[in-house]
């Protein structure tokens, strides 16, 4: 399969293109700096570009089967604007121009789905978000609307501690106050669970929290 990664160079985004990798797959990292992807592959092709780049996005896009998206907003205070929400919007459309379909992102639990049901952890956490990062939720809220008002083939994975201990090799899924999802998730399965979904539609159009 021919699979385009979106923040590639990031902590989640190199190991999602080294998962791809191993597993066969030719792969288009779109990245801003290349000496910071730091691997050399005859599967891997890299782009370099801004989020911005509405043009060099959609050549990155082309012949793709899939779209993997590792980005994520500026954990500052002090950040400003919608970059990452912007960047979206221009990867959505490029995949519309070029017609493909299946989009696999990440958000985390302080934007809802639909199938959550109330619950404290849902109510606290986008009050924590607001106060810590008000820019950063902007960003998630904003990047992840840009994706689920599409009509692509979405799944976006909520992540709540990102962590870089080794992988477990277990994933708990599901939807808050329905299923039984902690918090803290290493990387690497994180890495596995998104590149897991190319070939898996359960979560076709759903945004399932998931964590070790």
């Amino acid at each position: 399969m021919r699979v385009t990664v979106f923040g590639a160079t990031g902590q989640i985004g190199r190991l999602v293109v080294a998962e791809l990798l191993a597993a066969g797959h030719d792969v288009t990292a779109y990245v801003r700096d290349p000496c910071k992807l730091q691997v050399a592959d005859l599967h891997l092709t890299v782009v370099t570009g801004e989020l911005s780049d509405a043009e060099a996005i959609q050549q990155a896009v082309h012949g793709a089967d899939a779209v993997i998206s590792a980005l994520g907003p500026a954990l500052n205070r002090k950040a400003k604007g919608t970059p990452v929400t912007d960047g979206t919007r221009n990867i959505v459309a490029a995949m519309q121009a070029e017609g493909v379909r299946r989009y696999i992102g990440l958000a985390t639990p302080s934007v809802p789905d639909k199938r959550d049901k109330p619950t404290l952890k849902a109510r606290i956490l986008p009050v924590i978000a607001g106060t810590l990062f008000p820019n950063g939720l902007r960003e998630i809220v904003g990047m992840t609307k840009a994706v689920t008002n599409s009509d692509l083939d979405w799944t976006i994975a909520r992540i709540t501690s990102p962590n870089n201990t080794k992988p477990k090799g277990t994933q708990r899924v599901g939807f808050l106050g329905r299923d039984k999802v902690g918090s803290a998730m290493s990387r690497a399965d994180i890495a596995a669970f998104l590149v897991a979904q190319l070939n898996d539609k359960t979560f076709s159009r759903a945004a399932p929290a998931i964590s070790n």
